[in-house]
């Protein structure tokens, strides 16, 4: 017990930067879903193909490989600074994570029953107000679930950034682990506590999502 109480609060020091790039790597990949994902329903050609390579990359290749890519490779290649370790962990997971989420955007799109687009077009709406009003709302609560156990995931994958030395949970208790490797089950044990603790309000987000995911949507 004493161990817990002495090794514990070290562990947590890693919050923030777990919590921190949990949150903007996040919001990275909804804006890299929505866009990526409205692209690939273009009818411009260029857009599509584009879109389409950026999707095949980043869900083809290993995340792992996409961060150590962004920190090594491309500041040797091309000389192009990306900022600080934080902003790269930040930009490997919301690119990774946005490839996946653009497909459940899509498919959440065309899943949207193809006689409300009739209806709408009755209406005499616009391309953008059919968008916009009737199919863009019934797509988003049915994208729901899958955007909260995408952020699970993305919470997971936080712990990579501790790879390229920044300080998260999993460096603290690594560190601690290497000066005291007596003590590796319990440190390991506490990480995933902490993990754990903060996937219950995703897991809870993510209940109701499919919740209002299955109330369903209109149908012709």
């Amino acid at each position: 017990m004493n161990a817990v109480i002495e090794v514990f609060p070290q562990i947590a020091r890693g919050l923030g930067v777990t919590i921190t790039v949990l949150i903007a790597a996040s919001l990275l990949a909804y804006i890299m879903a929505f866009v990526a994902g409205l692209s690939k329903l273009s009818n411009n050609v260029f857009i599509r193909k584009a879109t389409g390579f950026y999707v095949e990359i980043f869900r083809g290749t290993s995340l792992i490989v996409q961060l150590f890519w962004l920190y090594y490779a491309i500041p040797m290649l091309f000389n192009i600074p990306l900022g600080t370790n934080w902003w790269i962990g930040v930009i490997a997971i919301g690119l990774n994570y946005g490839a996946y989420l653009s497909e459940v955007v899509r498919s959440s799109i065309v899943a949207v029953d193809k006689g409300q687009t009739e209806a709408a077009i009755a209406l005499n709406m616009t391309s953008f107000q059919r968008m916009r009003l009737i199919i863009f709302p019934q797509a988003v609560r049915m994208m729901l679930p899958e955007f909260g156990n995408y952020t699970i995931l993305m919470l997971k994958s936080t712990s990579l950034v501790s790879l390229i030395g920044l300080r998260d949970i999993l460096y603290y208790g690594d560190i601690i682990r290497s000066t005291n490797a007596s003590i590796t089950p319990l440190v390991y044990t506490l990480v995933l506590v902490l993990y754990f603790l903060l996937a219950l309000p995703l897991i809870w987000l993510t209940r109701k999502g499919e919740g209002i995911a299955k109330k369903g949507v209109a149908s012709s």
